[in-house]
């Protein structure tokens, strides 16, 4: 009787055993860069609010996929979604993009305290500036111009909804084409 039980857990060890081993063997042989799938630009999910780089590379939107409501950026070249780490705060509502010629800028409505505020995001330096810090009136709609100096947005400053255009000044640095001058005026 004895034997049978010391059999019984001798092949159980044995079953065990080689079931460990082909995982250790298929994962000790599994590469560490995986190739990545093209991802998908449409899901099941709303996706909303489309802004296309002056360039065509990039598309930005509000989707509500991975069941948060936020802003994400696609690379129709690449078919890549592009890291947007500092756009979609857990504290704010994130919407209303608007892309430069290569989509370096992108500026959009972010509401935290249920306030509006125009933020502009730098993917190459990956830093976001608040455009209306202390703006009387509320915003809506922002666009930004294909250089990324401008951006001309609706306000409501004096009681009705008008079109403003904030100049960010002559000393940023320009979103322009790889390879061609920028001219300042």
């Amino acid at each position: 009787m004895r034997s049978l039980a010391t059999g019984l857990t001798l092949r159980q060890w044995l079953s065990w055993g080689m079931g460990f081993s082909v995982v250790g063997i298929v994962t000790a042989c599994s590469p560490t860069n995986s190739y990545q799938e093209p991802a998908v630009l449409n899901s099941r999910y709303t996706n909303e609010q489309p802004a296309l780089s002056g360039n065509g590379q990039f598309v930005a939107f509000v989707s509500n996929r991975d069941g948060d409501r936020k802003i994400v950026m696609y690379d129709l070249q690449k078919r890549l979604f592009v890291d947007l780490s500092r756009v979609n705060r857990p504290d704010a509502i994130a919407e209303n993009p608007s892309l430069s010629r290569t989509g370096r800028y992108m500026a959009y409505i972010a509401s935290d305290q249920g306030r509006p505020e125009i933020d502009l995001y730098d993917r190459a330096t990956k830093r976001i500036e608040t455009l209306t810090i202390g703006y009387r009136g509320w915003v809506r709609n922002p666009s930004i111009s294909p250089d990324g100096r401008y951006v001309v947005f609706e306000t409501s400053r004096r009681g009705q909804w008008d079109v403003e255009v904030l100049d960010r000044g002559p000393n940023i640095e320009l979103d322009i084409a790889e390879g061609s001058r920028s001219f300042r005026r």
